[in-house]
């Protein structure tokens, strides 16, 4: 038993200094810039960047209109295989999951064939136009995560017993699921959406083949022409994610004690 800590506490050291090694050096080789002498002037210079700010601001926007379309599609759709077609959720889960498994950049290409300047839905004829689309590509992309952190969710509460209560009140379909539904699943779709932000915020392949300034052509671009700002980047974007998965844990921490505070109660 002795033995088994031991080599499970080796794997775990070898595993956090695989990790934090190299992000360690990347972020002492941001501090750098300035000779002799450690700075952030690195991060100065990336935030002071009006292309950074305008790559940053426009991938965030799309991020939350991700998250907002997910959510819209997806809520109903996994509720509705729940309540009423059961059998069908190895279809729907192998659907959801098929992003995962066929390349960005055969997804991206294959919208750029069905939806060019000379097909019937011009999606690339404008500018608006392939915002739109690069906006479904991204849906499409964060499906996986959105959709497995919702059903998580509705499985954690009896969405049979809250809808009968509902319409026995006389709630509609619309209520139910506005009123109802939501609410009790507010850390699985919060959860949803900080993958989904942290997915669409660094996303390199489908914004670079659609040309959109989005930030993740910029980081390629950065770490193309410049030395210590690409270091800087780097940081920027593991915080940005261990932000996202942070605010993960402390909602799901927060449900769970809420739920076991209203079964305590009960």
């Amino acid at each position: 038993m002795k033995q088994n800590r031991i080599g499970a506490w080796i794997a775990i050291i070898i595993g956090t200094l695989y990790f934090f090694v190299p992000l360690l050096a990347t972020f002492i080789f941001s501090l750098k810039m300035r000779r002799d002498e450690y700075s952030f002037d690195a991060y100065v210079a990336v935030f002071t960047d009006p292309q950074f700010q305008a790559t940053f601001g426009y991938s965030t926007l799309l991020a939350l209109l991700t998250i907002v379309v997910g959510v819209l599609l997806v809520v109903p759709t996994a509720y509705w295989v729940t309540l009423r077609l059961p059998k069908a959720r190895p279809v729907v889960e192998f659907i959801t999951l098929l992003p995962l498994v066929i390349p960005a950049i055969v997804i991206v290409f294959g919208y750029l064939r069905m939806y060019n300047s000379s097909s019937i839905l011009p999606m690339t004829s404008s500018e608006r136009a392939t915002d739109i689309l690069l906006l479904c590509s991204y849906v499409t992309l964060s499906l996986p995560y959105m959709y497995r952190s919702i059903d998580t969710g509705l499985r954690a509460i009896d969405v049979r017993s809250l809808t009968e209560a509902a319409e026995s009140l006389g709630a509609g379909w619309t209520t139910i699921l506005f009123r109802v539904i939501f609410p009790n699943i507010k850390s699985a779709i919060l959860s949803g959406a900080f993958l989904t932000f942290a997915v669409v915020i660094g996303e390199f392949t489908m914004a670079s083949l659609l040309s959109r300034p989005a930030f993740g052509p910029y980081l390629q671009l950065i770490g193309a022409n410049r030395a210590y700002e690409p270091s800087a980047l780097a940081i920027i974007a593991f915080m940005i994610t261990w932000a996202s998965m942070g605010l993960i844990q402390v909602f799901s921490r927060n449900a769970g004690a809420l739920r076991s505070k209203a079964e305590q109660g009960h």
